[in-house]
């Protein structure tokens, strides 16, 4: 089978974010955000309050893929064995034999991940940057493409366990998902009065539209997005800022600044142009940036928050023409 064209493999895509809306009303910028992640490779968490469709949407996506899918419910009890997997000792051989975990598929919903203490958290840190599980010193590789897309309710909620730094820094994109307006709310009201079951995607016509053969072809399309010397050094001089920012007590890495560009790059592949503008740098700034930077005591106290920052950033960075 010869592998879409580049058109083709876009296509695919957009049917994917088509497919989504039959089930998920409105949250366009979480759907593109996880188009762009299986896009780039990446790692996406939502954000949002209980009851925002955020593990919806996640399985709406699954259902349009014909990819592996698990999920794994964080709870306080969870152990890392149950996500990674473990050895278990076969008593007909009489040797220890390599059970695996829900990681070991293509896209994993990990559900409520704030809920589990930091040691459980922390078992998905070499399995989103290395690709690969380590039980007993024996690093075992995870499918392609492998993708974490986690839900997590706000920190200030009962029960939940901040994500460390290092993990958040595993994200390629963190992305909100905020309560819905007043018209796409009735919209929800509408489809459930009509029947809908959030349970059951296929009578709702989720259809998978894509597979592993159309992300190939997308990635090395994507891939092939120019990005002139002036956008690259329009990215470096914005996460250098958050680094000199008063408000900030942790800036940008170069790591964030390397996930700024690629989906940068990704967008602008999604919206038909092969080269980088200061725009698509300006729409992924946001998803990108937000968890890596942290803001300090004084200006959280006065109400500042990390995307109010960016967007200051953002308005004081000179833009390249």
């Amino acid at each position: 089978m010869s592998a879409p064209s580049p058109d083709n493999a876009r296509a695919a895509l957009e049917a994917v974010r088509g497919e989504i809306a039959k089930a998920v009303v409105g949250q366009d910028a979480a759907v593109t955000g996880l188009v762009i992640a299986l896009l780039c490779r990446g790692h996406v968490l939502l954000e949002g309050v209980p009851g925002v469709a955020k593990t919806l949407l996640v399985r709406a996506l699954a259902a349009t893929l014909t990819l592996d899918t698990k999920r794994v419910q964080f709870t306080p009890d969870l152990m890392p064995s149950d996500v990674t997997g473990s050895l278990v000792y076969d008593a007909r051989t009489a040797e220890f034999s390599f059970q695996p975990g829900p990681v070991f598929t293509n896209l994993l919903l990990a559900d409520e991940i704030n809920r589990t203490p930091p040691k459980t958290q922390a078992s998905l840190l070499e399995a989103m940057e290395e690709r690969q599980v380590s039980v007993d010193g024996v690093p075992r590789p995870l499918p392609d493409p492998f993708l974490v897309a986690a839900t997590q309710n706000p920190v200030e909620y009962e029960g939940t366990y901040p994500l460390p730094e290092a993990q958040l820094d595993r994200f390629l994109l963190k992305l909100n998902v905020p309560l819905p307006s007043r018209q796409d709310e009735v919209g929800v009201l509408t489809r459930h009065a009509e029947g809908f079951d959030p349970r059951n995607l296929h009578a709702a016509g989720v259809e998978a539209v894509a597979g592993q053969t159309e992300l190939e072809a997308a990635r090395e399309a994507a891939a092939q997005t120019s990005v002139s010397p002036e956008i690259a050094g329009y990215i470096v001089d914005i996460c250098r800022t958050t680094r000199d920012s008063p408000s900030l007590s942790l800036g940008v890495s170069p790591r964030g600044a390397t996930a700024l560009l690629t989906t940068a790059r990704a967008w602008a592949w999604l919206t038909g142009r092969d080269y980088v503008i200061p725009d698509d740098v300006k729409a992924l700034a946001l998803p990108t940036l937000r968890h890596r930077v942290q803001l300090r005591p004084e200006a959280e106290m006065e109400g500042m928050t990390a995307d109010g920052v960016i967007n200051s950033i953002l308005a004081r960075v000179p833009v390249p023409r």
